[in-house]
């Protein structure tokens, strides 16, 4: 894309500038997930897909003198829900970038902050202005095409703060309630809203909300991060086949992969080699198997260019480590790996 080391959307257009970053970002959007691509999904079975976008995607909300990001993304994102209505998959669409950004250094806010500055009231208020215009979107009747959309997540991977559970989640809530009111939704076609779970580590969200109607929780399982003894085949088998999460409920895993932990991922029983296409087989069928337990789950990702089938579900089937029927997951016994 031209973006060459940098680290975010913000860096990339504010180096590029905003009529190059346009044209980088357009050609991006038109070729990176296309209508094939869903086909190509719900004839593995898959029937979900999560879509994170940034704050920016509603240009208006941009401070242009201060903030970089690439304009004209909203018509993709209407395209790409559109596909994915007409394929009948249910659609999560997840504030993946906040204002400010919610987390410090992590290029998956869209800008590479040296400090967490969403959560102040005025970044809040932010948030707030894009999901009511999200929720007027799916339900103003003249875009038909976010129809499949059931649920709003209202901000990924949150770091503990005390008014991100007293002020933002019961507000962000009554935003998204208060534009459903104004277009006289009834209660069994609202959306449910999902904020990380309180095993995520950002306090218990349901703390100060009064009322939990279609509330729904995410978890991020990434067992690479997790303490799993020992680190072989074995012990990551054991791990997904014991796995019980618990927690906040109905709960989705809003993303997993089948990567083992980045010190041991070089191991020669742990490589991405062919004489381990088994092993990880077996491995994403326990996690799956496990994640069907709670409300279902997303794999993170869909695709990427890393090359790497153990972060990319396509490239995984494509090898043959994911079978092209999701339901072959419980080909896989889980017995001998629980006693």
């Amino acid at each position: 894309m031209g973006c060459g080391s940098a680290l975010s959307e913000f860096d990339c257009v504010a180096a590029l500038g905003q009529s190059q970053a346009n044209s980088v970002w357009e050609s991006h959007w038109s070729t990176w997930i296309t209508e094939a691509d869903i086909q190509e999904m719900t004839s593995y079975g898959l029937n979900t897909i999560r879509i994170p976008v940034g704050y920016w995607i509603f240009e208006d909300l941009v401070y242009t003198d201060s903030e970089h990001f690439p304009q004209g993304g909203l018509a993709f994102l209407e395209q790409l829900c559109g596909w994915a209505t007409d394929a009948s998959m249910y659609i999560i669409i997840d504030l993946h970038g906040a204002p400010g950004a919610q987390v410090a250094q992590q290029p998956f806010t869209g800008q590479y902050a040296s400090t967490a500055g969403f959560y102040v009231d005025y970044q809040y208020q932010r948030a707030y202005w894009f999901l009511g215009n999200m929720t007027e979107l799916i339900f103003n009747g003249q875009h038909p095409a976010y129809g499949g959309v059931g649920m709003l997540e209202i901000v990924n991977e949150p770091i503990p703060n005390d008014s991100l559970n007293s002020e933002y989640y019961p507000n962000a809530l009554a935003a998204i309630r208060a534009v459903e009111a104004q277009y006289n939704v009834p209660a069994a076609m609202q959306l449910s809203i999902q904020m990380m779970d309180a095993r995520w580590g950002a306090g218990n969200p349901d703390a100060d909300i009064p009322d939990l109607t279609l509330a729904a929780y995410d978890d991020h399982r990434y067992v690479k991060y997790e303490s799993v003894p020992p680190t072989t085949q074995a012990g990551y088998l054991q791990t997904s086949c014991t796995d019980q999460l618990g927690g906040n409920w109905p709960l989705l895993i809003g993303e997993w992969s089948i990567s083992p932990a980045t010190a041991d991922q070089d191991d020669p029983d742990l490589t991405n080699s062919v004489a381990n296409m088994p092993f990880y087989t077996d491995w994403w069928s326990a996690q799956v198997q496990a994640y069907e337990m709670q409300d279902g789950w997303v794999f993170w990702t869909w695709k990427t260019d890393l090359g790497d089938y153990r972060w990319d579900y396509q490239l995984a089937v494509k090898v043959g480590v994911i079978p092209a029927d999701v339901q072959d997951a419980y080909a896989f016994d889980c017995g001998a790996y629980r006693q």
